[in-house]
């Protein structure tokens, strides 16, 4: 969803990342034989952000699953040898390999990064099954994966509300939420 995605931007802009939104992955034809998907469109990450102080990049994907059950665990934990299903990236480590490798590649390509960042997997989940965030974050912390629940997107909105007159939605909400 467009309008979560950019929520979820504008507070990570606000975290002191340069982000990125619907960044394509160029994979090669090589490179999509290579996980047994040699018709795959390019990969889409929601979210690219990059952190100039920690040097840091982060692929997020961002679900808000509001009229939904919400991400469960279980799905994320799937292991895959090919990609399939919903979360790829989290469940198929070659898939990942490879595009995450290629992002690196395009990115350097481009003058976009020297290569010697940090990259790291991440998700930013609206609404997550059962309420299960700290099975989440324990699990994407044993992986060094970001993660945000939907308690630290809700902190982090509330967050806004402290900051000064910007003309963005988010900003506005946070504000309007958060008078007396």
């Amino acid at each position: 969803m467009d309008h979560f995605e950019n929520i979820v931007k504008t507070l990570l802009e606000h975290n002191g990342y340069w982000v990125r939104q619907s960044f394509k992955v160029d994979l090669t034809k090589e490179e999509k034989r290579n996980i047994n998907k040699p018709s795959i469109p390019r990969p889409e990450i929601d979210l690219l952000a990059y952190r100039p102080t920690e040097n840091e990049i982060i692929a997020i994907e961002v679900k808000s699953f509001f009229n939904s059950p919400g991400v469960k665990i279980a799905d994320i934990k799937l292991e895959h040898a090919y990609p399939e299903g919903r979360y790829k990236l989290f469940t198929c480590k070659k898939y990942r390999d490879v595009v995450l490798n290629r992002l690196r590649m395009d990115l350097k390509k481009s003058g976009m990064i020297n290569g010697e960042e940090t990259l790291r997997l991440g998700l930013a989940a609206g609404n997550i099954y059962q309420s299960k965030s700290c099975e989440f974050r324990a699990y994407f912390d044993e992986r060094n994966w970001f993660f945000w629940s939907p308690e630290d997107i809700k902190c982090q909105v509330m967050k806004l509300a402290t900051h000064g007159y910007e003309n963005d939605p988010a900003i506005i909400t946070a504000k309007i939420l958060n008078r007396p």
